[in-house]
C-alpha cells in the first residue's frame, strides 16, 4: 500500500464517475488526496490520472493515461459496442485505472477491483437466486478479480450469516444507545468520542438527556405496537461513564422498553482500564447478555504508542472478572496493523485470547482516517506493514480453533485493503452485528452521535443522525426530538402491514 499525503490530479474526460474513480485510486494509494476537474490542462507534473469516455457510432470507448513518478504515461483503452448503461461504463473504466495501477505500482488488491463496504451481501446476493458455488464464484471472479483467499472467506462468512438472516424478524426493531466518551482518544481513532476530562461537567446532562430521549422513543415503539428485538450500548466506551449512570440509563431502557422478546442485549464494556467489578455487576443485573472487552492488542510496548493507559494483563484480568461474574457471551475485539506491532506480537495476542476462550473474537484491520491523530503519521511510514499477515494468521487459527466468519465489513483507508471479521462459535453470533450489514431491520439509535436507520416496508432506507457533539445534543434537543415524528411514520408502516 502507497501512503501519500499530497493531491493526486484526476482528470475526467466525458464523465462524471468521481465516486468510484476514487475508490478504485484508494485501493492503491491509500490516504492520498485527489483534485478533480474535467480541463486536460491539468494533467501535469509528476503524477496525473485521465479518466476518459468518448461516444462513438454504437460504441463506447474508454481510455486511461496514467503517469506515476517514474516518468513513464501509460495507456490503456477498451471499446464497448452497443449502449451500455452507468453501471458497466464506470466499472469498465475503473477496471481499466485498476490494472495499470497493479502494474505501475506492483500492488494487487486482495479484495481485487470490489470497494463497497459490505462483500458478504453481494455473495448472500446470489445465494438468494438459487445460484451455485462455481457459478457465483465466477460472476465475482470475472466481475471484481477478488483473490481465492478473500473469495473463500467472503462465501464461507455468506454460508454462515444466511441462516441468522432467515430469522430475521422485519416487524421488530433494535436499539442502540451511544455512550461516546473514552477515558482518552486512540491515536487510530476517528469515531466520534470525547474524553472525560472535557466531558465530565457534562455528563449529568448528558445523562438526563439522554434518558428523555429513550423516554420518547419508548413511547413511540409502545404507540405502535413495536417490539424491541436487539439492544446494543455502544461508544466510544460505555463504561467510561460511573456505574451510577450506567444503571440510571440501563433502568431507562427497563422501564420504557418491553424487554421480554429482546434476543440479545449486548454492551461494549471496551478498555479494559475501564471496566470494574461494580460496573460489569450492574450491566449484568440489568439483563445485557452480551459484553465485549476490547484488548486491541496484549503487547504493551504497541498499548503505549496507541494512547491506551493499561496493560495486556490488565486486559486479561479484566476478561477474567466478567467470567468469573458469570458473563458466558463475551467478545473481545483486535486490531491487526497496529503502529509498530509485529507478525509475532499479534500471534501472541491471538493465540493468548483464544486460550481465553472467549464465545466471539473480531479481527479488525487498522484503517487510518483523516481525523486521526495517527494519519499524520502515515506518509510512506508503512510500507512494509505485516497487517495481512496477520489476518491471514487470524482466518486460519480462529477458524481452526472453532471460530467460524459471521459478519464482515470493509472500510476505506484500511490497511492493505483488508477487512473486519467477527468470528464466533456456533450459536453466539451477534444479531446486531448482522443487522448493522444487512440492513433488513429499522435500528433505533437514542444519544449523541447515534444513527437512526428506518427500513421501510418497501425495501427504502432513511437515515436520521443525532447531533455529533454532547453539548449540541443537550442545548438542541428539542429540535432533534421533532425528527421522531419520521420514526413514529415508519413504525406505524411496519406495524401495518403485520398479520392481524
Amino acid at each position: 500500500m502507497i501512503y501519500n499525503n499530497s493531491k493526486m490530479p484526476v482528470i475526467l474526460i466525458g464523465n462524471s464517475f468521481k465516486y468510484e474513480v476514487e475508490a478504485t485510486c484508494k485501493l492503491f494509494f491509500n490516504t492520498a488526496r485527489f483534485s478533480f476537474s474535467d480541463d486536460i490542462a491539468d494533467a501535469s507534473g509528476d503524477r496525473f490520472i485521465i479518466a476518459g469516455l468518448q461516444q462513438l457510432d454504437n460504441a463506447v470507448k474508454l481510455y486511461t493515461d496514467i503517469k506515476m513518478d517514474d516518468g513513464d504515461t501509460v495507456h490503456n483503452e477498451t471499446i464497448i459496442n452497443g449502449s451500455p448503461d452507468k453501471n458497466i461504463t464506470e466499472h469498465e473504466l475503473c477496471r481499466l485505472i485498476y490494472h495499470v495501477l497493479c502494474s505501475k505500482t506492483g500492488i494487487t488488491p486482495p479484495w481485487g477491483l470490489m470497494t463497497g463496504i459490505r462483500p458478504v451481501k453481494k455473495v448472500i446476493e446470489l445465494m438468494q437466486m438459487g445460484l451455485d458455488r462455481p457459478t457465483i464464484e465466477k460472476m465475482l471472479t470475472d466481475r471484481f478479480e477478488l483473490s481465492r483467499d478473500k473469495l473463500d472467506l467472503a462465501y464461507l462468512t455468506a454460508e454462515n450469516q444466511l441462516p441468522l438472516l432467515e430469522h430475521i424478524d422485519s416487524s421488530a426493531v433494535s436499539l442502540y444507545v451511544s455512550i461516546p466518551f473514552c477515558p482518552t482518544r486512540c491515536s487510530y481513532c476517528s469515531f466520534v468520542s470525547h474524553s472525560m476530562d472535557s466531558a465530565v461537567k457534562l455528563m449529568p446532562e448528558y445523562v438526563s438527556a439522554l434518558c428523555r430521549e429513550l423516554e420518547i422513543t419508548g413511547k413511540l415503539v409502545r404507540e405502535t405496537g413495536t417490539k424491541i428485538d436487539t439492544i446494543y450500548f455502544g461508544g466510544g466506551t460505555p463504561t467510561s461513564i460511573s456505574a451510577e449512570d450506567i444503571r440510571s440509563i440501563m433502568e431507562c431502557v427497563q422501564l420504557n422498553f418491553d424487554l421480554d422478546n429482546v434476543r440479545e442485549y449486548s454492551f461494549e464494556a471496551g478498555r479494559p482500564d475501564t471496566i470494574t467489578e461494580e460496573k460489569l455487576r450492574v450491566i449484568k443485573e440489568l439483563g445485557a447478555t452480551r459484553i465485549s472487552v476490547n484488548p486491541q492488542t496484549l503487547n504493551d510496548d504497541v498499548l503505549r504508542v496507541i494512547g491506551r493507559k493499561h496493560s495486556g494483563e490488565d486486559a486479561v484480568r479484566a476478561f477474567m472478572l466478567a467470567r468469573k461474574l458469570g458473563f458466558n457471551n463475551i467478545n473481545t475485539d483486535l486490531i491487526a496493523g497496529l503502529p509498530t506491532e509485529s507478525a509475532d506480537s499479534f500471534r501472541h495476542t491471538l493465540d493468548r485470547m483464544i486460550e481465553l476462550d472467549p464465545e466471539s473474537i473480531t479481527v479488525h484491520t487498522l484503517t487510518i482516517k483523516r481525523s486521526a491523530a495517527l494519519f499524520a503519521d502515515e506518509n510512506n511510514r508503512r510500507s512494509a506493514d505485516p497487517a495481512a499477515e496477520m489476518v491471514d494468521y487470524s482466518i486460519s487459527s480462529l477458524i481452526s480453533n472453532g471460530y467460524l466468519p459471521y459478519y464482515m465489513y470493509r472500510q476505506k483507508n484500511t490497511v492493505d485493503n483488508l477487512e473486519n471479521v467477527g468470528y464466533a462459535k456456533k450459536g453466539y453470533e451477534s444479531c446486531y452485528n448482522i443487522f448493522i450489514m444487512d440492513e433488513t431491520q429499522t435500528i433505533l439509535g437514542a444519544g449523541c452521535a447515534a444513527s437512526t436507520k428506518l427500513v421501510y416496508p418497501d425495501g427504502k432506507i432513511q437515515r436520521i443522525h443525532n447531533y455529533k457533539y454532547p453539548y449540541e445534543y443537550i442545548k438542541r434537543f428539542d429540535q432533534l426530538m421533532d425528527k421522531k415524528k419520521e420514526v413514529s411514520e415508519c413504525l406505524k408502516k411496519i406495524n401495518a402491514i403485520l398479520p392481524k
